[in-house]
């Protein structure tokens, strides 16, 4: 739903009017934002590394596996 209220505000407002209007709006947003804690950045962090790291490990072992079955069948 579309807030009235900003819809008419932005139609009296200028170029200048609208950024800052969108500037307010992205600092309301943010102060909802809850940040994690060091210690939680420094978990997730460590969460990703080794999900890539394995993603990686899956990646490489269906490609030596699936180049040996090609080279076998063609080559």
């Amino acid at each position: 739903m579309v807030d009235e209220k900003h819809e008419t505000e932005e139609g009296k407002l200028g170029l200048f009017g609208r950024i800052n209007l969108f500037y307010r709006q992205v600092v309301a947003e943010l102060r909802k934002v809850v940040w994690p804690t060091q210690k939680q950045l420094t978990t997730y962090t460590a969460v990703v590394f080794v999900f890539v790291g394995f993603i990686i490990a899956v990646v490489s072992i269906l490609d030596v596996a699936l180049t040996k079955i090609v080279f076998w069948i063609f080559g």
